[in-house]
């Protein structure tokens, strides 16, 4: 049995990560709103450059979940 105390080390908990975050960039498109941090919601169509740059941020973390996932397999 392993022991309770250790981390968590799936070789893929990146790319799972990568796919939950482009996964929530999708909804946050198809819905219009976006979590920000400390801050709530954020409307497209109240707020849209603050809104369209938490959605890259988003997507950046993803892709780079992802790439980082890649590049630790080989």
């Amino acid at each position: 049995m392993p022991d309770s105390n250790t981390p968590i080390r799936s070789p893929y908990l990146f790319l799972i990560l990568g796919i939950i975050s482009i996964f929530a960039v999708a909804v946050f498109i198809y819905t219009g709103k976006v979590w920000v941090r400390f801050n709530g919601w954020v409307y497209r169509a109240n707020e849209p450059r603050a809104f369209w740059g938490e959605v890259a941020a988003y997507f950046l973390v993803g892709v780079g979940f992802i790439g980082y996932s890649l590049w630790i397999s080989n």
